[in-house]
């Protein structure tokens, strides 16, 4: 009989409870066949353990910690939940962390995003900005700069994750951070106090045109819906708004529910939920809105998921926004996230949601391998349209389900071109901000003329990036934008980079064009008395 270590039997241990968890929600309900498929479970369990006893035993080499924690951690617990569904999944205690810490919405730390470069062979990390009000920020750290050491010691060769680790620690405490600049004559050596770190969802709004207002909403955290409320008020009276939720996975449903209260009239459906082992449960706006409604357009793309799609389908529903864009991802299952053990996380589907028409939203999944489900899809057609469950907004308007949110108004979304890509690939912009400022300042309405385009065209050569004249002329605007944009983050913060993003950004431009037609929409709603609508919370 081979040994068997104490982290063997941990993780067997974490298996079989997490199996647990899954055959108790199963058998949650008392049926007749409960003492069946409480039987049929504890038979597959024995199974389980002696496949696992023979590999131990038998397996050509020894099972050490690592190799037991692939076979519980990425393999069987994986597995047995991807059987289920997409989107049911397993958190290690590592990955469990990070997920309440994305939740929260903050971390201790110091307040920097950086990223990984190859620079003369070796792996360096590079900061890409530093978080506004940050200690990093306070202390005048710039993106560009290169962390050489973290409390002494060396990060070369180090990923980022390692060196974001060293970064993170108990409030109040110090960390050392020497970091080589371009310009500078020798490193330069920051003193930080780690504090809390906000993860804003919302990283972005301003009045992107007199009176109007822009929205981008990254993720449904805590904080979310407090986030998009206080926007709405340094806003003021608007005569539009534009809320952006392009590539948002999702989230917490509560902050979905609560963000969709800001813009829907009290009592109104924003979503319902039915599953098998719990009641059905319906969410509405519970205080709404008093203000003179205005038109709004929401801006999605087929990364749009979850807790977004929520929003979005609750304003379609009610006819309160106009949805442009991509159709949506079409997530419509509700993962309940139990703690098994040992600090990890199980997220079970445990409800499907649907919109106040009665709208799933969930794609089909049967028959489809994950990484086709993930990655190779075709957004609806008019053809594919013909085959979905079809159902009316308040107005009686026609929307679809069963595959996300169909826009209202279809935007391509810009495709990035061989050039663009090796520019990314190259760092070219944010690299040559580094150069440009290492001895000189821009103003916020600072321009791109020729002499920064022949300054930009001579630090490709320098840098060995290849392009042609033909390159630059047929990208010229967004060679501009992203000179400008990288410039005034560096100088200014990102904030106001994302900003000059934003006010160029071909797809929020183009969407700012169907304010006139939410404005119709809004007007047509109120005019009109709505549909009355018995299956609202038709399921």
């Amino acid at each position: 009989m081979a040994f068997r270590t104490p982290r063997a039997v941990l993780s067997l241990t974490l298996f079989l409870s997490t199996c647990a968890v899954v055959g108790s929600l199963m058998n949650q309900k008392v049926s007749a066949q409960a003492a069946t498929e409480e039987s049929t479970l504890r038979d597959s369990l024995h199974q389980f353990t002696d496949v696992y006893s023979v590999i131990e035993q038998n397996y050509a080499d020894p099972l050490n910690n690592e190799k037991v924690d692939k076979i519980i951690y990425d393999g069987a617990i994986p597995n047995m939940l991807h059987v289920l569904d997409p989107h049911s999944s397993f958190y290690d205690p590592k990955a469990y962390a990070q997920m309440r810490e994305d939740q929260h919405g903050q971390y201790y730390g110091v307040g920097m995003s950086i990223q990984p470069q190859l620079i003369a062979g070796v792996q360096r990390i590079v900061v890409l900005a530093p978080f506004e009000g940050t200690p990093s920020y306070k202390a005048g750290i710039r993106p560009g700069d290169i962390i050489s050491a973290v409390d002494g010691k060396t990060t070369d060769g180090m990923d980022s994750v390692a060196v974001s680790t060293a970064l993170k620690g108990p409030k109040g405490t110090q960390v050392q951070v020497t970091m080589v600049r371009e310009g500078a004559p020798k490193p330069l050596v920051f003193s930080l106090i780690r504090d809390s770190i906000p993860r804003p969802s919302v990283d972005l709004a301003f009045l992107i045109k007199p009176g109007v207002g822009y929205i981008h909403v990254g993720q449904f955290m805590e904080t979310t819906s407090h986030e998009v409320g206080e926007a709405l008020e340094r806003f003021g009276p608007l005569n539009g708004l534009l809320i952006d939720m392009r590539s948002n996975p999702g989230g917490l449903v509560n902050e979905a529910v609560a963000m969709a209260d800001k813009f829907l009239q009290r009592g109104q459906v924003v979503v319902s939920q039915k599953g098998r082992s719990y009641p059905d449960q319906v969410y509405r706006a519970n205080r709404g809105t008093d203000s003179k409604p205005y038109p709004i357009v929401v801006l999605v793309n087929r990364n749009t998921a979850s807790a977004a799609e929520i929003v979005s389908g609750a304003l379609q529903d009610h006819d309160r926004a106009l949805i442009v864009g991509e159709t949506t991802f079409g997530k419509g299952l509700v993962q309940t996230v139990f703690q098994v053990a040992d600090n990890t996380g199980l997220a079970l589907t445990t409800f499907h949601y649907y919109t106040p028409s009665g709208r799933l939203i969930q794609r089909n999944y049967s028959n489809v391998s994950l990484y086709d489900y993930y990655y190779v899809r075709d957004g609806a057609s008019k053809k594919d349209n013909a085959n979905r469950e079809v159902k009316l907004t308040d107005s009686g308007r026609t929307v679809y389900g069963g595959g996300g949110i169909t826009p209202d108004e279809k935007i391509e979304a810009p495709k990035s071109n061989p050039f663009q890509n090796g520019m990314a690939q190259h760092y070219a912009f944010f690299n040559f901000s580094k150069h440009y400022l290492s001895n000189r300042s821009v103003t916020k309405d600072f321009q791109v003329d020729d002499a920064v385009m022949q300054e930009f065209k001579a630090f490709l050569k320098e840098q060995k990036i290849d392009y042609t004249d033909q390159d630059i002329a047929a990208n010229l605007d967004w060679v501009k934008m992203s000179i400008k944009a990288d410039l005034v983050t560096s100088q200014f913060g990102q904030i106001e980079g994302l900003k000059v993003r934003a006010d160029w950004d071909p797809t929020i431009n183009k969407a700012l064009t169907y304010l006139p037609e939410a404005q119709a929409l809004e007007e047509h709603t109120t005019a009109k008395p709505q549909v009355a609508k018995t299956a609202s919370l038709r399921q």
